[in-house]
């Protein structure tokens, strides 16, 4: 009597893409890149019959877009304010530095290096702080768009198993 271990790796399959859903919202998990490695995962038991190449590319698409708009969306929320150099390379520090403090950190961490960067740069506590906003504004439409592409690829994979 052989025992059928496929469930292991299904099981498996549903825990990857939970805990991507869980990392869309908390930024130390690697969300859409565990998403959608478990729908790879679950396709690749599948055999991919149900899940093809179309969908699977589709979701893959998805994740490193959701995932580069996320890294840029800060960088690019304190460009537009106008901040100075050293902000940009400060939100970019600080976001570094923030990932490894939790969500807290993770969501100060650009703010506060943005702000540190630009007091650094032209010494003026309001253009650091519409700096400072700006990057925080960019940061939420970053999450935004990261949630957007994980509900995407959710429907692209659902889709797939049932049509």
């Amino acid at each position: 009597m052989t025992i059928d271990w496929s469930w292991a790796g299904y099981a498996l399959a549903i825990i990857m893409m939970l805990a991507g859903l869980a990392g869309t919202i908390y930024p130390a998990l690697p969300g859409l890149a565990l998403l959608g490695g478990g729908m790879l995962l679950a396709a690749w038991l599948g055999d991919f019959a149900s899940v093809g190449s179309t969908a699977l590319i589709i979701i893959g698409v998805l994740a490193v877009l959701g995932m580069v708009m996320e890294n840029l969306a800060g960088f690019l929320g304190a460009q537009k304010s106008g901040a100075s150099r050293q902000a940009l390379i400060g939100a970019l520090i600080g976001g570094l530095v923030g990932m490894f403090l939790g969500l807290v950190g993770a969501i100060i961490g650009p703010i506060v290096g943005a702000v540190i960067g630009e007091l650094q740069a032209r010494r003026s506590v309001q253009q650091a702080g519409k700096v400072g906003i700006a990057t925080f504004i960019g940061f939420l439409a970053g999450t935004v768009i990261k949630i957007a592409c994980a509900f995407a690829m959710l429907a692209v994979f659902l889709g797939a198993l049932v049509f």
